[in-house]
């Protein structure tokens, strides 16, 4: 041990102990920070669940292989960090000695040939999502950019780090083997071997590389430990954690049902809350859990979620990473102030601090934190809010970025939430849904209508549609006809087909009648949690005594919202049901052959998942299956299956105008007319609106045929299993005459 060696040991220790007092400092304020949240006991467990769908989405990367050209590289930059840590800490022992290695395992060639492939696959993967970055640069792609909005500093400092790291493994190695310090087998050094022939034999050289991979890693944990908002650092370490505290144990995605609103770690009870007391969704960044401030923590903006939200992608101002990289900005920069007890009650006075005078309560918190704890939580530009109103109210709830996050970031939880506050306690929502709000507490639907109408879909039909009389009678499945399926027109002509499609098939169904109302969906998803239970556990009433003294209580519907209502929230309010899609169940039918296809849809068809089909409920194949039967063309879009892209009626935006960038609609119609369809299917009644809408938008521009037009699934096994008329003369169909070969 030299003088050289004493010296570099010496300087990297001091580093060290500075870099390590940092980087705990900076843990123990980040866990302080999150601990900040509202209580979420949901999350405890169970532990095995959990650990298990921890270990698959880390260690077989299932989540971050959804992007295949970026997960191989992350991979081996993530077993680079984690098991080449034991390398890099090494390092302290190499300064002092050259000759240094671990006890025991240390010359053992099976580990030689480990760091050898840790140290190669850390610099390729380094270099490589470095490259994948320029190549996507937002200087290149602009918006299109996933990484539009990112931190692009911290990101290569991270990444050069990386880099730094794995080629500090594969030279100390190079240069001990040239020292002669070591003579490993070639098998186990394929490439520091050969490499170490051209290096000098030096000692020294050992040493000072030795420091430089001590270094940057010393420097990589000073500069996080002091910058607890730099995700892209952070997640190496958070990302474990908030994929085991993800909502769904069993490794689902936060999708599907919304997450209860909750107040004190417990789901809100309106008939004793006390909006001075209770948390009423999010209108303050405290109000969120402490897994939220986990996610604002965790985001490492990739911008995944970006790349895949519709609002972002038709020019809105709503990106689903800036909203959670914001709120994770304003979370750490108003946390001195929330730390030190400051607390402000609804009408905004200071209720918190203590002191007689506000120099007495404002001591010793910094100036930057006083200031940002008086920005609202939403709001304009000129009211310096932190999430702007356009931003909360473009989204669709569709669940594209909540599907691609690579660390289960909850996006649509968090703002369905900050909408419930703005809805609840604030009034402030688009006056579009002023309307929808009062015909759905009055009329028990959207649209207005009487429910004495909500049977005027069965008239022309020949045969009778069983309606419930109080009972189930013989009945196998409750038909629930849904608002749309019952009221507007193009919905009307797919409950009509299924109605049709279940009589031939001999299925035993009932109908409600006026005894339906609206689900409570578009409420929901719009923030009005009150009108929502109401509607709900009205219908949970209902539908109890329907099925009252069954074992089988089954349901079966046309719409994806009401679909995903029934099976996944409804239970949260003592409605257990076995609910079906009219997808599902008709492509069963067909398996049974209790229907069957004789005459073949001479057509090309592209079928447009549903959000609340497909992404929230993974519904994909049956109606895939169902448009193959009829013997239709199938020509997938780009965008499909839990890529596909949303219509723009979600999140109760159906009832809301788009007013900034392009309308989403029309965006999926020109990717479905890409595809050269004769007709655009689909399993929803929002969908098919919307798409309609966009195909009679784009003929009118001269931009599709007239041919082309939206049907539902069912639409078209009907038309195959109902033989063509014998030949002819040929006359035009009357809609009036036949409604279920409408359209």
């Amino acid at each position: 041990m030299g003088v050289l060696q004493i010296t570099l040991g010496v300087v990297g220790v001091a580093a060290s102990l500075a870099a390590w007092a940092l980087f705990f400092s900076g843990v123990w304020r980040m866990v302080r920070i999150i601990r900040l949240g509202q209580p979420d006991a949901t999350r405890n467990g169970p532990f095995g669940a959990r650990l298990r769908t921890l270990i698959r989405e880390f260690a077989a990367h299932t989540r971050m292989n959804k992007f295949r050209h970026v997960g191989p590289w992350h991979w081996l930059v993530m077993w680079g960090f984690l098991l080449g840590s034991l390398a890099w800490f090494e390092a302290y022992g190499e300064t002092f000695d050259p000759s240094f290695h671990w006890p025991v395992f240390g010359a053992w060639e099976p580990w030689l040939l480990l760091t050898e492939l840790l140290g190669l696959g850390t610099v390729a993967g380094g270099v490589a999502l470095a490259v994948i970055r320029q190549l996507n640069h937002p200087r290149r792609s602009g918006r299109k950019s996933r990484f539009a909005g990112s931190n692009q500093r911290r990101a290569y400092f991270v990444e050069a780090v990386v880099i730094i790291e794995g080629l500090g493994i594969l030279g100390v190695k190079a240069f001990k083997i040239a020292a002669g310090v070591e003579d490993p087998a070639l098998w186990s050094s394929f490439v520091t071997k050969p490499l170490a022939t051209l290096l000098p034999a030096s000692t020294a050289a050992v040493t000072i590389t030795a420091l430089v991979k001590l270094l940057s890693g010393m420097v990589w944990l000073a500069v996080v430990g002091r910058t607890l908002t730099m995700g892209v650092a952070w997640h190496r370490f958070s990302a474990f954690f908030n994929i085991y505290f993800k909502r769904e144990d069993d490794g689902g995605v936060a999708l599907g049902a919304l997450k209860p609103m909750m107040s004190a770690g417990k789901p809100i009870d309106f008939e004793e809350a006390d909006p001075e007391k209770d948390v009423f969704g999010a209108g303050r960044v405290e109000d969120f859990s402490w897994k939220g401030w986990l996610d604002f923590t965790t985001c490492t903006e990739c911008g995944r979620c970006q790349s895949q939200c519709p609002a972002w992608n038709t020019g809105k101002p709503l990106s689903p990473k800036l909203v959670i990289t914001q709120l994770r900005d304003h979370a750490y920069a108003k946390a001195p102030y929330l730390l030190a007890g400051g607390r402000k009650d609804m009408a905004g006075e200071e209720i918190g601090l203590q002191g007689a005078t506000e120099e007495e309560r404002h001591a010793g918190i910094d100036v930057l934190a006083l200031a940002e704890a008086g920005r609202p939580l939403v709001g304009g530009a000129d009211e310096s809010g932190v999430i702007d109103p356009d931003v909360l109210w473009s989204c669709t709830t569709c669940g594209a970025c909540v599907e691609q996050c690579p660390v289960d970031i909850e996006h649509v939880d968090h703002i369905v939430d900050m909408r419930r506050y703005q809805v609840m306690i604030e009034s402030n929502f688009p006056s579009e849904l002023n309307g929808m709000f009062k015909n759905l507490e009055n009329k028990g639907n959207p649209w207005g209508q009487n429910a004495k109408d909500r049977l005027a879909w069965t008239e022309g039909l020949d045969f009778e549609v069983p309606v419930f009389d109080g009972e189930l009678g013989d009945a196998e499945y409750l038909f629930w006809v849904g608002c749309a399926g019952a009221f507007e027109d193009r919905a009307k002509k797919t409950t009509r087909a299924v109605a049709e499609l279940l009589h031939i098939a001999g299925v035993r169904y009932t109908v409600l009648g006026p005894e339906e109302t609206c689900t409570g969906d578009p409420a929901r998803r719009a923030g009005n949690e009150f009108l929502f239970q109401m509607l709900a556990q009205q219908n949970v009433e209902v539908l109890n005594s329907v099925f009252e003294g069954r074992d089988q209580r089954k349901i079966v519907v046309t719409c994806a919202h009401c679909f995903n209502t029934f099976a996944n929230e409804y239970p949260q309010l003592g409605g257990d049901y076995e609910v079906v899609h009219h997808t599902q169940l008709l492509n069963r039918l067909v398996r049974d052959k209790r229907l069957v296809p004789v005459a073949p849809i001479a057509d090309d068809v592209t079928y447009h998942d549903p959000c609340y089909l497909g992404r929230h409920n993974k519904i994909y194949e049956a109606p895939r299956e169902l448009v193959g039967a009829t013997g239709a063309n199938l020509r997938e879009m780009p965008r499909h299956g839990d890529r596909s892209m949303c219509c723009g009626a979600g999140g109760a935006r159906m009832w809301m105008e788009e007013k900034i960038g392009k309308r989403i609609n029309l965006e999926r119609v020109d990717e479905a007319l890409g595809t050269a369809p004769t007709k655009i299917a689909t399993g929803c009644p929002f969908c098919r609106v919307m798409l309609t809408d966009g195909v009679t938008a784009r003929q009118n521009e001269g931009m599709a045929t007239e041919r082309t037009e939206v049907v539902d699934v069912s639409q078209l096994l009907l038309a195959s299993v109902k033989r063509a008329p014998a030949e002819g003369p040929k006359a035009l169909p009357n809609p009036e005459a036949d409604p279920s070969r409408a359209n």
